[in-house]
């Protein structure tokens, strides 16, 4: 029984930092948009590496974002389906944890 009350911590800590590094890249796309919608509008560009600023191709940072957004999606698209697996395992063993202790309480009041 504590076995799995362990088990079970342990998958809501890993479903709690996939959710998080999930929302990581959700807020990495939303500034990747960001910065694709300014470059839309502007004439001039310019790149940040480091502490220096440049000035840059416009055409050359749209695809570096635009690869950069691709890769972010990819890795959201996996994060999604880790947190799915990882919630149906919870609420899996959720229920064997409270099963087995409803038995436990039953046993004790006989």
């Amino acid at each position: 029984m504590s076995e799995k009350i362990q088990q079970l911590q342990l998958l809501q800590q890993n479903l709690q930092n996939v959710a998080l590094q999930k929302q990581q890249i959700q807020n990495q796309l939303l500034e990747l948009n960001s910065a694709l919608n300014e470059l839309g509008s502007t004439e001039k560009a310019y790149k940040i590496v480091g502490k220096i600023m440049f000035s840059a191709s416009k055409e050359d940072l749209v695809k570096d974002l635009n690869e950069k957004k691709e890769v972010a999606d990819v890795r959201l698209k996996n994060f999604s389906q880790q947190e799915e697996t990882l919630q149906k395992n919870v609420e899996e063993l959720q229920k064997e944890v409270m099963a087995e202790l409803q038995q436990d309480k039953e046993v004790k009041q006989n």
